[in-house]
């Protein structure tokens, strides 16, 4: 049954979108509008068929249906309830499961969203643009159809033999809560880039390249950018609760996959205020848009296809092609789209002095730009060079620090002078005004570092940068609410601000956690005690707990009079060893402690001891980040129009003159 109503589902979601597509295409180039509503039928159709296609899978790895090869590779009769629901996503034919009802969900918000303007070019452009990526994703899930199937079908059929039962998911899937959180969150995000993309394409389509397609996508970026961002951060977290290897980021192929379109999509919400506020940027906006998109089809490709070595990749298949010609199709598309609408990209608004909000803004987006270059060349470099000659080499942590610190380092000073100058142009005068304050922030900070001990050049940058940047978004925010009481703390550049604190505490925790880190591997006998940067250590006790899934072997040791207990798991189906560290965490310092290798008799235990600082703040700084990006939903209030608005190029809007503009000290807030 669940064969039979997966397949189904995943045939009536595919021909939805099929039949989508084609009816807006139609209703577009033959001019009959009437057809343009029956969209909206179409996309919720096509969420029907996902949502009953999760169900039908979720179904069969509840009852351990076992005819469902998917089932029989991740399901298994020891995988607790918890392992077993999220064991849908562990592999590659789940994961695009769960990729193609995200997408289905937001093709049926866009279309609700915009239903009175259903028959408009630019929304049925952009609900063609999101049916064509559905009819991808669910292709690669179809049954054998013609002689044709999806090199991800999720319902293929497999004959259990008598007493068959699967291996369960991956044993590093099933030991932290975050599986459940991590993952799906990712997906809302990279998905989420689909509407702002579509609504990119929409505008090249139509020729409406003013600034209208902003404005109907602004939050939908910061939603899914929201989304991407808290992924991340419970990923970091995830990694350093689970592998108890002292860190949260490795630059593993897989993470950078998840910064890439996070870091373009980061600088497209800033930029995009330049394009609204003076008509600026709009070959560089709609640029980033579409390689923010593009970027998330790369980053499936380098998660799904088995090319690289990953403890995340988990499988390998014969999809990468398929999704490498697709993310090829889509940058020949928009960058032909783009070349073809060139001569009406042109901006009417024009830097008047580097000194400025823009200038700021521009320099954050090369430095953004960098940043990704970087990060792609040091992911995909080796791939290249073993797909041309053979050789296989590794670009590792070096590279990416080296080259990632001065280019954060950057950011963090541009975070801090970007509030604080006006658009177009500024004096000496209002500059230091301006940043008089938070300059003496960054100074306090730097000398509190340095009275705690803290040495070393690019952390005490970071420090000094730190406070200097946190300083100028709490200028904002004081003077907003000081002015607008709590409306001070919503919309997009206050928010904004409250997001920029975030940063902050991440940026400062990562100099921090990554600079003083102490670590040292102990041999300790019971009631042995060892010291690690002023804590001791005392090895108390030695127990097995076993399980239906796994023999859990644990070791209690005090530290500093509290009890760790760090253990290996052996998971009794696939064999593998999994380690559970222990942490003790304050706002200090993180005292972590992982099993190195277990006591035999009465012999003694190798414990790995990692003492970092300022681990807590990265934590608290996405939270802070999580926080800012909600209150950046909200409309804040309402600021003069921009010089060139939503109406099509060459029909700029005027101002309002019934609005006054804002005066110098008055911190600006966008809807």
């Amino acid at each position: 049954m669940n064969l039979a109503l997966g397949s189904g589902a995943i045939t009536l979601a595919f021909a939805a979108s099929v039949l989508g597509a084609v009816t807006l295409a139609g209703g577009l180039l033959r001019g009959r509008r009437e057809l343009l509503p029956l969209g909206r039928v179409y996309a919720w159709i096509a969420l029907g068929g996902a949502a009953l296609a999760f169900i039908a899978m979720e179904r069969a790895l509840i009852t351990r249906d076992f005819s469902v090869a998917y089932v029989a590779e991740v399901g298994s009769s020891r995988t607790p309830p918890l392992f077993n629901f999220t064991a849908l996503w562990s592999s590659l034919e789940g994961s695009i499961l769960l990729w193609t009802l995200v997408l289905a969900g937001y093709l049926v918000v866009v279309a609700t969203k915009f239903r009175r303007r259903l028959t408009d070019p630019m929304v049925a452009w952009a609900l063609l643009t999101m049916f064509v990526v559905a009819i991808f994703f669910f292709g690669l899930m179809l049954r054998p159809i013609l002689g044709f199937e999806g090199p991800a079908n999720p319902f293929a059929s497999f004959d259990p033999p008598p007493g068959y039962d699967g291996p369960g998911p991956n044993p590093l899937l099933q030991n932290n809560v975050l599986v459940a959180f991590h993952p799906p969150l990712l997906y809302l995000g990279y998905v989420g880039f689909t509407v702002p993309f579509a609504f990119a394409i929409a505008a090249l389509a139509t020729g409406r390249l003013g600034e209208g397609w902003l404005i109907e996508t602004r939050r939908w970026t910061l939603f899914a950018w929201g989304f991407l961002t808290f992924g991340i951060v419970l990923g970091a977290w995830w990694s350093y609760d689970v592998l108890g290897w002292g860190g949260y980021w490795a630059w593993d192929p897989v993470e950078n996959a998840s910064i890439l379109p996070w870091l373009t999509g980061t600088a497209y919400l800033h930029s995009v205020m330049v394009q609204e506020r003076r008509g600026m940027l709009r070959v560089w906006n709609l640029s980033l848009v579409c390689a923010t998109f593009s970027l998330t089809i790369l980053g499936t490709f380098i998660t799904r296809s088995g090319v690289l070595d990953s403890v995340h990749a988990f499988s390998e298949s014969g999809i990468g092609p398929t999704l490498l010609g697709f993310f090829a199709l889509i940058v020949i598309v928009t960058v032909g789209l783009i070349g073809w609408r060139g001569d009406l990209l042109r901006s009417p608004g024009r830097v008047d002095s580097p000194i400025s909000r823009e200038g700021a803004f521009l320099a954050n987006n090369l430095m953004f730009g960098a940043f990704a270059f970087v990060v792609l060349l040091g992911t995909v470099f080796p791939l290249i060079l073993e797909a041309v000659n053979g050789e296989q080499i590794s670009i590792g942590l070096p590279y990416f620090n080296r080259m990632a610190t001065p280019i954060g380092l950057t950011l963090l000073f541009l975070m801090a002078i970007a509030p604080a100058l006006p658009w177009r142009k500024t004096t000496g005068e209002v500059l230091q005004h301006r940043l008089e304050w938070p300059a003496w922030i960054g100074v306090a900070s730097l000398v509190v570092a340095l009275l705690s001990g803290a040495r070393g050049l690019a952390p005490l940058l970071a420090f000094g940068l730190g406070g200097f940047a946190a300083g100028a978004a709490l200028r904002t925010v004081v003077l907003a609410t000081r002015r607008q009481g709590w409306r001070g703390l919503v919309g997009r550049t206050n928010g904004g601000m409250i997001v920029h604190l975030g940063v902050v505490l991440v940026a400062v925790a990562l100099a921090a956690s990554n600079s003083y880190l102490s670590q040292a591997e102990f041999e300790l006998f019971q009631g042995e005690s060892a010291t690690i940067s002023g804590h001791t250590l005392t090895y108390e006790r030695f127990d097995e707990i076993d399980s239906v899934e796994k023999l859990r072997s644990q070791v209690t040791v005090s530290v500093d009079g509290q009890t760790l207990v760090p253990s290996l798991d052996r998971f009794k189906v696939s064999g593998r060893v999994i380690g559970d560290p222990d942490t003790r965490s304050t706002l200090v310092e993180d005292v972590q402690l992982a099993i190195i290798s277990l006591p035999t008799d009465d012999g003694p235990v190798i414990v790995r001891a990692t003492v970092q600082p300022m681990i807590m703040w990265l934590w608290l700084g996405g939270i802070v980040m999580g926080i800012g990006t909600v209150l950046s939903i909200f409309p804040g209030r309402r600021r003069r129009g921009t010089e060139a608005v939503s109406a099509p190029v060459g029909q700029a809007r005027p101002l309002r003159p019934s609005t006054p503009a804002p005066r110098a000290e008055e911190p600006v807030s966008v809807r």
